[in-house]
């Protein structure tokens, strides 16, 4: 069983092949070349070589869906996976918006892989799985990106393999710090169970995170590409993590409040997923975890909590992000390869419905509307949560 993950990042599209529990290959292709020239993404999956499955760049999250159940690839990638209408596209790649070009890779690369009849599947995000309470998702949506959920597979995977444990004995949270968004995961007896993605989490490195809907109000009109607007980068003028943490060193504003409130943010969020009875670990993965300065502002933060380290990665891993290695892990479960059970136990194969489905605001009815309309239109045999 070789299997293949494919993960979207702002800065980069990583690829990882695992093959009997091991990473045997890794490639790294930038976002922006992706975007460009998306047939280099088709190149590097053949470069591979064979594969059995591929967990292919999932955006928000679908259930389980396969490249052959696809009938409109351009419309389940952009309004689907993407959230994104058309013109919303192509408004923030006139811009030249860093994060809609991410967005236009992954639309682009959905259609190569569905014209190159390559065996893909789409995976879910947090908030589909059964493993979330319903009363847990009310009002909300990004709990967890499906590249997020990815990286906690590969947590689950790690703290099981590190001490010995079943899998209904793990128990972490995940701390995702990416050069775009944070998130927290909370995961309990092996599966998700809570969530805080990009945009619920205070104060990312690109966004501004939760709104106050009286801020939103104030705003009147507001366009896809302003998610990635209001963070750190924003504050400081400054579109270098490095550059920030050297003003913060120093003792000078804005970088002194800039960071404060994105370790704040962090911390609420880990604060508030941790169960009452504690929290086994918590695990650091994304870019900015690699950063030695930005790591230990964060650790003297969270290790009040529970005890803190990197998200381990799988044998043979060397440069992969951690949320590819979990794309293909979760491929290789659902292609019956060595992490069958894995996936089985976190209950994947059973998301249902679309990432809308918990909101309930009158003014967000039509979207409700028109992204059941899409997934059902785009798909053969959608999984709805209900008849809808």
């Amino acid at each position: 069983m070789r299997a293949l993950g494919v993960d979207p990042g702002t800065r980069s599209f990583d690829l990882v092949v695992v093959e009997d529990g091991r990473v045997v290959w890794e490639r790294s292709i930038d976002t922006v070349r992706v975007a460009e020239k998306p047939d280099s993404l088709v190149e590097a999956v053949e470069a591979a070589g064979p594969v059995d499955i591929i967990a292919g760049p999932s955006g928000y999250g679908v259930p389980l869906t396969f490249n052959q159940e696809i009938v409109d690839p351009y419309r389940f990638a952009l309004e689907v996976l993407l959230l994104t209408r058309r013109e919303d596209l192509t408004f923030g790649v006139k811009l030249g918006e860093l994060g809609i070009r991410v967005y236009e890779a992954i639309t682009k690369v959905v259609v190569e892989l569905w014209r190159s009849r390559l065996p893909v599947c789409y995976i879910p995000s947090c908030i589909l799985l059964p493993t979330i309470p319903p009363y847990r998702k009310v009002n909300k949506l990004d709990m967890g990106t499906a590249d997020k959920m990815a990286s906690a597979v590969l947590g689950v995977f790690d703290q099981s393999e590190r001490y010995g444990i079943n899998y209904e004995d793990v128990n972490f949270i995940l701390v995702e710090l990416g050069f775009g968004y944070n998130a927290a995961i909370s995961v309990d007896k092996g599966v998700i169970v809570d969530g805080l993605g990009g945009t619920l989490v205070q104060t990312g490195f690109l966004t501004i995170g939760p709104i106050d809907a009286e801020i939103a109000v104030m705003g009147r009109e507001w366009v896809r590409s302003d998610v990635f607007h209001g963070g750190v980068a924003e504050i400081c003028g400054r579109p270098s993590m490095d550059d920030v943490l050297d003003g913060y060193e120093r003792g000078e504003e804005p970088y002194l409040t800039a960071v404060e409130a994105m370790l704040d943010g962090v911390e609420k969020s880990v604060k508030s997923l941790a169960p009452p009875d504690a929290v086994r670990e918590i695990l650091l993965s994304g870019r900015y975890s690699r950063s030695p300065r930005l790591r230990r502002l964060v650790e003297e933060r969270l290790s009040k909590i529970a005890p803190v380290r990197s998200l381990g990665t799988l044998p043979g891993a060397e440069a992969s992000k951690e949320a590819a290695q979990g794309y293909a892990i979760v491929g290789d479960g659902v292609a019956g390869g060595p992490f069958r059970n894995l996936i089985e136990h976190m209950r994947i194969t059973e998301a249902r419905g679309t990432v809308l489905d918990w909101v309930f605001h009158p003014r967000l009815s039509s979207a409700k509307e028109w992204l059941t309309k899409a997934y059902v239109e785009s798909v053969r045999n959608p999984k709805l949560l209900k008849a809808q």
